[in-house]
């Protein structure tokens, strides 16, 4: 779970300390929130996922950007980190944080899970951009589809072992296969001085 470092700060000041900052924070109005370091799972799927996306668009207008890009969800005065997000709205130009993408995925793990299910996935939806919103397991093959409709509702499915993943955004699919390409199931075992040395 994130914990608080300071509460009330400014989202000029939050950004402006990012920028000098060894470590990512999320800002959620005015409340500063450390990010943990992810294991070998998480990279290689946000890897996996991120390069597949940016070959299928490469050269038309949408951009793809991973983890160190901002996303800006101005309706929550919130900066968060997604772990891949697609922008192809070309007057999205600030440098540091996107505020239009049309499609944004998250890793889970055991510490963001609930967050990304809940608060994150409540703040993304007031995006008005955005179109698709994968949650993607990385203890199995699992990966939850949300979909804006063209009424403004969204849609839930899950695709589990095998099957392709469908991106309204950038109107292509991602095989299950390629997002967990080189990734081991292995059990969540505690981490000993022993594996340290």
């Amino acid at each position: 779970m994130p914990v608080a470092l300071k509460p009330q700060l400014s989202a000029a000041d939050y950004l402006e300390g990012e920028q000098i900052s060894d470590i990512r924070h999320e800002f959620v109005d005015g409340h500063v929130f450390a990010m943990a370091g992810a294991g070998e799972s998480h990279n290689l799927i946000a890897g996996n996922v991120f390069a597949k996306l940016r070959n299928l668009v490469r050269g038309g207008p949408c951009r793809v950007f991973i983890s160190d890009m901002k996303l800006n969800v101005v309706e929550w005065n919130a900066f968060y980190y997604p772990d891949v997000m697609v922008v192809c709205d070309d007057s999205d130009t600030q440098p540091f944080f996107k505020q239009n993408p049309c499609l944004v995925v998250e890793v889970l793990s055991p510490s963001t899970a609930s967050t990304d299910r809940r608060e994150k996935m409540l703040a993304y939806r007031t995006v008005p951009s955005l179109r698709d919103y994968l949650l993607i397991s990385q203890d199995k093959r699992r990966v939850e589809v949300f979909r804006r409709g063209a009424d403004g509702t969204w849609a839930e499915a899950v695709v589990v072992e095998a099957g392709d993943v469908g991106l309204e955004c950038v109107q292509t699919s991602l095989a299950l296969d390629d997002i967990y390409e080189d990734v081991k199931f292995i059990e969540n075992t505690p981490l000993t001085l022993m594996d340290v040395a």
